[in-house]
């Protein structure tokens, strides 16, 4: 039984990861089960067996998506016994860390939610997540609520995630290209951090 069950899983997360693949290359309205059966080295009928569906499946690979997206983010903003720059620092770290390793995530979770918007409404509370956390409250202390925080989260957002977005522009396809953007990512770590502190000190100017 414990085999069965091993082996179970072993097929469902193998379908999962074809699926994910195959989404991001191609997004959900041109990728057939057939496609993500043939990356899963499986047949059509055992793909159906668990996932029933291609609507399923995608609804399963975005929620885990978003998840893998946010999973370690909460903990960061709502962290009492840190400052201000110092959740940055770890957001900076957080995400050039998660998006080296999945570099086509941002993408697919964006380019998916905008084709359809109310799936992140009803599948997740992010916007509540973020100012409801310690690190807004410290944002509109810090800014005296001059300008509104979600500008400055915005910002943020922006100098994390659209390197990765705009890679393939930025970098070739040798490995030495891959190799050096990658080091630039990881000084981005050291440079956000000092980047988005001086605009602190212009917005609580």
């Amino acid at each position: 039984m414990a085999e069965q069950e091993t082996t179970a899983l072993t097929t469902e997360e193998k379908i999962k990861e074809a699926a994910t693949k195959i989404f991001i290359e191609k997004g959900f309205s041109a990728t057939r089960t057939r496609d993500i059966a043939m990356e899963a080295g499986i047949n059509l009928a055992l793909l159906n067996y668990y996932f029933r569906s291609k609507e399923k499946l995608f609804e399963v690979v975005m929620t885990e998506s978003l998840q893998l997206f946010l999973v370690g983010l909460e903990e960061i903003l709502n962290d009492v016994n840190t400052v201000l720059k110092d959740k940055i620092a770890g957001i900076a770290i957080h995400y050039v860390d998660l998006l080296k390793k999945y570099p086509d995530l941002p993408l697919f979770i964006l380019s998916e939610v905008k084709a359809n918007p109310s799936w992140l409404e009803a599948n997740s509370n992010v916007r509540e997540m973020l100012t409801q956390s310690n690190f807004y409250k410290q944002l509109e202390a810090t800014t005296q609520k001059k300008v509104e925080p979600l500008h400055f989260l915005m910002n943020l957002l922006g100098v994390l995630v659209f390197p990765f977005v705009a890679s393939p522009v930025l970098t070739g396809t040798e490995a030495a290209d891959k190799a050096e953007f990658n080091q630039l990512m990881e000084e981005r770590k050291y440079w956000i951090p000092i980047w988005m502190e001086a605009m602190l000190k212009t917005l609580s100017a």
